[in-house]
């Protein structure tokens, strides 16, 4: 988790009055926040990762002067029309596409400003930016170089700098192989044959995003204006970190300046501080709180968290949210934020008005007994992602793809649905670990999807079992002797056997498995086909069963 460590006097001074010790040591927790440490004058916190503008104390400090009543309604910042272009090259889109930019002036930067700016970097770069990966910052002295500024890419030891802490030029290439932060981060961009740089007017370089900045533009202690860049993989999470950056450093004193950044199909100026607006209903507020509380009170919370609100109509509350507030997603959001201006010390802890104890669903009771059971047979346990393919879960499979649970947005093509049934992530297993000694053995007890029967867009979460067995002598009776024992070992007696078809079992050693009239799984040996496509020699043994099912045949 995120720390920040507020110093009495600095906070006090972005609070504008004074704040005791004992007064930030009480009320700071009630913005959602732990209290790590008190020292002799300063106190620790830590803060949840989605509250991204608590890591600066600017932004702690709005949100308590909004606790404390002083200063309530969402904060205004000013952007000033800037005339500092930032061009960004056509080459960009192969490597590192998106970048925003900003001007911040008229700052007074001492020793800890500096500080608590390398420090909001590194925050931002692990919760916005996932270590650099989508997001990445840099922050220059603008008096030191001169504009306008392009995005540009080079070939790896085409262009020499200085980068940042060091003293001699170094290429791009360079700086990956000797420099620490290049060693560190290479990796996103090392498989390139262009490396991203930013660049001013004379060609000197500013940055190597995401890796290092240039010496030539360190922030110092008499610096006073700034030019910011973002680089990233997306858009989204490069303007959230200006914005949360510029808001912070305007509450540091600083003017906030727009960029044009000239694309090659349209020009994009940034920062964009434009609040977002969401509706809030009322009753659904006071629902979740366990409060009654009118528009008008819902508006004064609301306002005590730094958002602006006004009735729309009877119940429904408009609410303004400002734009370095990234963590508002969804109406419940709000919920909480009524909650902290009301005040969690507030709410009135109820007793509930039935007394129960808690014990594990009877599908995890039935899961661990299988893993138990399967573990004393001789299998080893496989854990794998919930998400799967079109290729490894059905053509390999020789299965139709039917019933599709599909991502909409899709990281990779490696995970593009969610898988319905286990034994294509087994047979991936055994794929990966061919190189390994036969016979190998592994099930599985993990979550599947379903579509319902009735819809095509409902979908059901399910838990299932399956094994997998491959060696020479692998076959059905083998297998079907490992279903049973895990049958009989989970206390049934009466199952029930049935010679079936199914495109992923060798036809002829292939059976339905029955408890009574419900059928509740398959086994059989694994089709050659299959085997070939997962290149495997071996035959294999497989089952797979719907654990609930197996519940519903205790009852």
């Amino acid at each position: 988790m995120p720390t920040i460590t507020l110093e009495r006097a600095r906070f006090s001074h972005f609070v504008g009055r004074n704040v005791t010790l004992k007064e930030m040591a009480k009320w700071l927790p009630w913005l959602g926040t732990d209290t790590e440490e008190v020292g002799s004058d300063y106190v620790k916190i830590e803060y949840n990762p989605n509250r991204v503008d608590f890591c600066s104390y600017g932004g702690v400090a709005r949100a308590f002067r909004g606790l404390m009543g002083w200063e309530t309604g969402m904060p205004k910042f000013k952007v000033k029309q800037g005339n500092i272009v930032l061009t960004v090259d056509k080459s960009v889109a192969e490597v590192r596409p998106y970048v925003v930019s900003a001007v911040v002036r008229d700052l007074k930067i001492d020793y800890e400003a500096i500080r608590e700016l390398m420090e909001m970097q590194e925050a931002l770069h692990w919760m916005v930016g996932r270590d650099r990966k989508k997001a990445s910052i840099g922050v220059h002295n603008l008096d030191a170089i001169e504009p306008p500024f392009s995005y540009v890419t080079c070939a790896p030891n085409e262009i020499k700098f200085v980068p940042l802490d060091k003293t001699e030029e170094m290429t791009p290439q360079e700086v990956l192989e000797k420099h620490e932060k290049g060693i560190a981060y290479k990796s996103e961009v090392d498989w390139a044959s262009r490396y991203p740089l930013i660049v001013d007017r004379n060609g000197d370089v500013l940055s190597f995003p995401p890796i290092i900045n240039g010496e030539l533009t360190r922030v110092v202690e008499d610096t006073r204006n700034l030019f910011i860049d973002v680089t990233g993989t997306e858009l989204n999470p490069i303007s959230r970190s200006l914005n949360v950056l510029v808001t912070a450093l305007a509450d540091m004193g600083g003017t906030i300046e727009s960029v044009p950044v000239e694309y090659s199909d349209h020009v994009l100026v940034t920062p964009d501080l434009a609040p977002q607006k969401m509706k809030l209903h009322v009753g659904y507020s006071n629902e979740r709180l366990g409060l009654n509380f009118s528009e008008a009170q819902t508006i004064e919370a609301l306002k005590k968290s730094r958002l602006d609100a006004k009735k729309v109509e009877t119940g429904v509350l408009d609410v303004t949210i400002p734009a370095y507030r990234i963590d508002i997603l969804h109406e419940i959001d709000l919920v909480e934020e009524v909650a902290i201006g009301y005040g969690y010390y507030n709410l009135t802890p109820t007793i509930p008005a039935t007394v129960t104890t808690g014990k594990q669903h009877r599908v995890s009771e039935v899961a661990a007994d299988v893993r138990q059971i399967m573990v004393g047979l001789g299998f080893v346990e496989a854990l794998n992602f919930v998400l799967a393919n079109e290729v490894d879960h059905y053509q390999k499979m020789r299965r139709k793809a039917e019933e599709l649970v599909i991502l909409a947005n899709p990281v990779s093509t490696e995970y593009s649905i969610i898988r319905n049934d286990l034994l294509p992530s087994l047979m991936k297993n055994l794929a990966d670990s061919k190189h390994h000694v036969f016979p190998q053995r592994m099930f599985e007890v993990s979550d599947v999807i379903k579509l319902d029967d009735d819809s095509e867009t409902y979908t059901e979460r399910r838990i299932h079992a399956a094994a997998v067995s491959s060696h020479p002598t692998a076959n059905f009776t083998e297998i079907k002797s490992i279903l049973e024992s895990l049958l009989m070992n989970l206390g049934f007696k009466n199952w029930t056997v049935k010679e079936t078809n199914h495109p992923s079992f060798l036809a002829g050693r292939v059976a339905t498995v029955s408890l009574g009239n419900m059928e509740v799984g398959v086994v059989g040996e694994i089709h050659p086909e299959v085997l070939n496509n997962f290149e495997l020699e071996n035959p294999t043994g497989a089952f797979e069963i719907d654990l609930e099912k197996i519940i519903k045949a205790f009852k």
